[in-house]
């Protein structure tokens, strides 16, 4: 395993915050992001920055991008925030089938979207990112082996 792909809707706090907690756990992949719907160019909101630095996360450098054919050809585990959006991923891009799940699919949840919303949701998506990426890195770990 040597590359994960993030995928939420805007790419501006989700799939972001997601890939840098997967990316402090096991920095030796390579972890992007990008969204279906991406507000391309935006910087990562500013609440989920500070969540993030918080944490001793960087998000000051992010700009959203979209989800392109290249990004889900050349990941190896696709990773989306909602099980609305693993349907997109694998009805658009077929190939990606077997390799496209929710970062919350061993609780059975998808990620809350707190994009322009209060404190508490973002509390509750950064929780529960948190927590998928737990999950992830011991199912990542388990394959390495």
């Amino acid at each position: 395993m040597g590359s994960v792909l993030m995928v939420c809707e805007g790419n501006v706090c989700r799939s972001p915050v997601a890939r840098v907690m997967l990316q402090k756990e096991l920095p030796q992949l390579v972890v992007s992001s990008a969204g279906t719907r991406a507000l391309i160019g935006e910087r990562a909101d500013p609440l989920a920055v500070q969540l993030a630095g918080e944490r001793g996360l960087d998000l000051t450098d992010h700009i959203a991008t979209a989800l392109t054919w290249e990004d889900v050809r050349g990941a190896e585990l696709i990773l989306s925030m909602t099980q609305d959006q693993r349907e997109l991923i694998s009805t658009t891009y077929p190939f990606a089938r077997g390799k496209v799940f929710r970062l919350g699919e061993h609780d059975q949840i998808d990620i809350v979207d707190p994009y322009q919303r209060h404190r508490a949701a973002f509390d509750l998506a950064f929780a529960q990112i948190e927590h998928g990426v737990s999950n992830w890195c011991n199912v990542i770990a388990r394959l390495a082996h």
